[in-house]
């Protein structure tokens, strides 16, 4: 039995801007070495080439994108007599909107251009409209737990 305690439930502050958590959630995973104050510029940037690409809020497009990328489901590594096995499991909502801003950014580093503002709004206009690196990944991962489907008994 545990001495600890339970743990506190941390709740996230929101963004002085926009005035929603989930930037936040998404200005963690930009941060590098502790330089929020950058991931903000980076992130507000890229809001604004948004809106001058798309003429659409900024934020709407955001959350579109991320809930194009956001998987339903996704392969786990487990042993199994001896070998190990990619058992199909399915993600929670919470787990899944991680999943989708690490793969988005992940996406927007990888792309070419000049700097993180531009490529993160391209990226995210394009998850947006169901293309781009983010959701050839989310489609990979969909289509792992398929062939997959086969080890599903050993959850």
């Amino acid at each position: 039995m545990s001495r600890q305690g339970t743990a506190e439930e941390k709740n996230t502050k929101s963004d002085p801007i926009y005035r929603n958590r989930f930037v936040n959630m998404l200005l963690n995973r930009i941060m590098k070495h502790g330089k929020k104050a950058l991931a903000y510029q980076i992130f507000y940037r890229a809001l604004k080439k948004i809106h001058e690409k798309t003429k659409r809020n900024p934020l709407s497009v955001l959350r579109q994108a991320i809930r194009r990328v956001t998987p339903n489901i996704g392969v786990k590594a487990k042993r199994v007599r001896g070998s190990t096995r990619q058992v199909p499991i399915e993600i929670g909502s919470t787990q899944g909107k991680v999943l989708a801003i690490r793969w988005l950014l992940g996406a927007a580093r990888k792309r070419k251009g000049r700097n993180m503002a531009f490529k993160l709004s391209s990226e995210l206009v394009d998850a947006a409209k169901g293309r781009g690196g983010a959701v050839d990944k989310k489609k990979e991962t969909h289509e792992m737990a398929e062939k997959n489907r086969a080890s599903a008994y050993f959850r």
